[in-house]
């Protein structure tokens, strides 16, 4: 097989992959495009000055709950952490949040 039709074909299959996500947790896509639209947005002050205030405060209740849930459900948790992490790590890496 071919580097372009491989390439086609891994293109293909992420693309209905995400179709599938999307479509078995819509509510868990709703939030994840969400956290990615404020990582994508938000300056570096803006998300350090949003983490120095909530240093030491509890979670909300709606948090407490969605943490819950991702911690129950590994096949969400994949299906959450698969749309976020590449956006959201590559933000946190640009504004020195992580090493």
């Amino acid at each position: 097989m071919s580097i372009r039709k491989l390439a086609a074909v891994t293109a293909a299959t992420a693309m209905l992959a995400g179709a599938a996500v999307s479509q078995t947790y819509p509510i868990a896509d709703r939030v994840a495009q969400k956290v990615i639209q404020k990582y994508q947005t938000e300056s570096c002050e803006q998300l350090w000055a949003e983490r120095a205030a909530k240093a030491g405060q509890p979670k909300s209740p709606r948090e407490q709950r969605a943490i819950q849930l991702l911690q129950q459900d590994p096949s969400l948790r994949q299906a959450f952490l698969n749309q976020i992490a590449a956006p959201v790590v590559n933000k946190m890496f640009q504004c020195g949040m992580i090493p």
